[in-house]
Formats: structure tokens, sequence, C-alpha cells
């Protein structure tokens, strides 16, 4: 099976350093040459130290490594987190010979925790030798960047840009504090292909606006959150400069792949038995839909339905209906399937229906919910779970 170690000119490595007491918790992504590189973080005010540092390096419009670490935030702490991730960039300079200008750092697990540097540099500086493209490391990168995630979130996809075979594959986690303003996510995308800088942030800013920012656990935006591509031109391809075919094929990859890893962390949410895809149309403007959307899958009550297979489909159009965004009640039409397709609403009436159909496809892994206003042509879909007891088990006791 083809991952990230497929795509040309990259190494990886997955190490434990102590941080966690038994799982990977240190990752290493290196190109072998500088790349164009673009990256999004958190919208949320409070920010980890790693994110200050990145914010930073990535104004340069090349990276050559990242370095990432699990099971210690790194937010919350102040001048000592600041240096202690310094200090992971000076390392990986120094054992990679790399300007600290181009490499990111990144962190997650728990929040406002000292630190401990002295372990994850050591970390650094005994695994930096062991890089590679064998396909294991791959796996090992996966899992080393987990924090309550129960399975690793991995992806990949293979095009042709004239003649040239373009690779790009991706590593994500997140499970739990994930909202549309990005989430306790991570993730980083490895690309051949040669293309301009400026040109790969607009691409990855609009379509993490279309996947990443439009799923939700659980209604929390992180301190950590990141997403960064790295695009080091060793297919050989004509440098892409301007937007045109290329641009657009190269771009519809991306989002093909980014909303696979959005969807695998939604299905991992924490505690959660559902993946919920909500799709709404039939409004005048874009954003109203995903408006609808972000109100809809973070509503307490909608999930909490889910999880106990209620069909309380009042539930859903109450929440719309609070999502600042006007429309005609009696317009409305919404559908739930798992395979098949129901409608319940029609023009703001209900319809009579099967309920025992319905709670037996309310019992599905995966549900859609359609929400048509049927006044205007403008669409979005999102992703969201249900909201279960495990989910507070889970979070009562992330500390200890």
């Amino acid at each position: 099976m083809e991952n990230i170690t497929n795509v040309r000119g990259f190494r990886y490595w997955g190490a434990h350093t102590g941080v966690k007491s038994k799982r990977r918790d240190l990752g290493l992504i290196v190109s072998d040459e500088p790349a164009s590189a673009a990256a999004v973080f958190t919208r949320n005010v409070v920010v980890a130290e790693p994110i200050k540092i990145c914010r930073e390096h990535i104004k340069g419009g090349k990276i050559q490594a990242i370095v990432i670490n699990s099971g210690n935030a790194n937010a919350c702490t102040g001048q000592q987190g600041y240096l202690g991730a310094q200090a992971m960039v000076a390392a990986v300079s120094e054992e990679l010979r790399i300007p600290r200008e181009q490499i990111l750092v990144a962190s997650t697990g728990v929040i406002g925790r000292e630190l401990p540097t002295e372990k994850i540099v050591a970390g650094i500086r005994e695994n930096a030798g062991k890089l590679t493209s064998r396909k294991v490391a791959g796996s090992l990168l996966a899992s080393a960047i987990l924090t309550t995630d129960t399975f690793p979130k991995e992806g990949f996809v293979s095009f042709y840009l004239g003649e040239t075979q373009i690779n790009m594959g991706a590593v994500a986690k997140g499970s739990g504090m994930i909202h549309p303003n990005m989430g306790t996510m991570l993730g980083f995308i490895m690309c051949d292909a040669a293309i301009k800088p400026a040109l790969l942030q607009e691409m990855l800013a609009e379509v993490v606006d279309d996947t990443f920012n439009m799923i939700t656990v659980d209604g929390d935006t992180s301190t950590n959150d990141m997403v960064a591509i790295l695009s080091n031109g060793a297919a050989g391809n004509p440098e892409i400069t301007e937007k045109g075919p290329d641009y657009d094929l190269f771009k519809s990859k991306l989002h093909e792949l980014c909303e696979h890893l959005a969807r695998m962390i939604v299905s991992d949410g924490e505690g959660a038995s559902k993946l919920i895809e909500y799709r709404v149309k039939g409004l005048p403007e874009r954003e109203q839909a995903r408006q609808i959307i972000r109100t809809v899958s973070d509503s307490a009550l909608v999930k909490t339905a889910m999880f106990g297979r209620d069909p309380n489909w009042g539930r859903i159009v109450a929440a719309a209906g609070r999502a600042g965004v006007n429309f005609d009640p009696d317009k409305t039409d919404l559908y739930i399937s798992s395979g098949v397709e129901m409608k319940i609403l029609e023009g703001g009436q209900p319809l009579r229906v099967n309920l025992g159909e319905l709670k037996r496809m309310m019992r599905s892994t995966e549900l859609r919910i359609t929400l048509d206003f049927n006044q205007g042509d403008a669409e979005a879909t999102g992703w969201g779970c249900d909201l279960s007891y495990e989910y507070v088990r889970i979070n009562a006791e992330y500390t200890t």
C-alpha cells in the first residue's frame, strides 16, 4: 500500500523519547532539498509556542524539515516553552545541517505542562540519523504524532501533470478539541511537484477552509492546530507559476486528500460511534450554508440524538434556525440517509415516515443529513460525529 514514503525526495522517522510512557512521541520529516511550503494555523488567540515560531519561518516560503513532539502541547508554558521549541529547532538544524528558518516545529498533547525539553532534544539527536524513505518510516511517523487518537491517519494520491507523475501523501492527527476554526489537529502533506510558494499558500488556505475547517467533534478550538504542505519539485515537472489547468488539478487532488483526512479525524472523534455528513443547499450564499452546517453539526442536542439513535429531526431544524441565517422555514426540506435516503420534511411540513425503518437507519455508523432550503443555488458540505458517554469519560480523565 502506498503512503508518504512514495513521495520522492522525503525521509521520515518516528520514535519514543520518554515524553509518553510507552508510545512513540517524536516525529521527523525531512526533504532532501528545500521545498516550497505553505501552512495554516489555529485561529485561537491563545497559541502554543511552536506556532509563534512557525508563523515566522513559513514567511520565507521554503521549508526543509518538520519536527513534531506529542504528549505535551507546549502551550501556556511561557518563556520555558518558547525556549524549548527553539531548542527543538536548533537540534534539528545542527544534526541535519539545515538553516533554522527552514524548519517547522509542532507539538500536541496536554496544555499547560512544562515541556520536557531535554528528553525531546536528546531524542532528536538520537534519531536524526535514522531518517529513511523505507515504507515503515511513514507508519512510524503517523503513529508518533497521535494523542487520544485510536488509529493513525494517512492518505496518498497520485496524478499526472502532463507526462509527469506527481505523488502526494499526508499524515494527520486529531480526535478531540476539534472545531471548524481548525481543531486539535496536525496535518502534514508532502508532495514532489514543483510549484511557487505563493500559489501553494493560496491553494492550501482555500482547501483547508472547505475540509478541515468544516469538521467538528466537540466545539473546542485548540491552541496548536497546524496544517503544512511541503512540495519539493523532485518529480521534475515544469514549475507551476500561475493558475491554470495544472494548478486546478493539483488543487483538486489536494482537496481530495484533505477531505479524506478530515473524515478520518471526525470518524475517530473521542468516544464517537457515528460519522455524520451534513449537506446544506438551496441558499443564496455559500457562507450561509457553511454557517448552518457549523451550527447544526456542533449542536449538543443534535449530537446526543445521533448517539441515542433517536430520530428527533426537530433538533436539526431548530439548530439551523439559530445559525444567524435568514431562510423561510416553509420552503425547507430535510433528508436523512444511510445508503437509502428518507425524506422527513417537505416544504416545512413533516411527512409520514416509517419510524421503525428510520430508527434502524439511525443505527448506522455513517449518516448523511441534508437540508434543502429551496431559496438559491449555494451549497456546502461538512462533517461531524455524535456525542457519547465515552467522550465525557475520556476528557474527565485526560490529564490523569
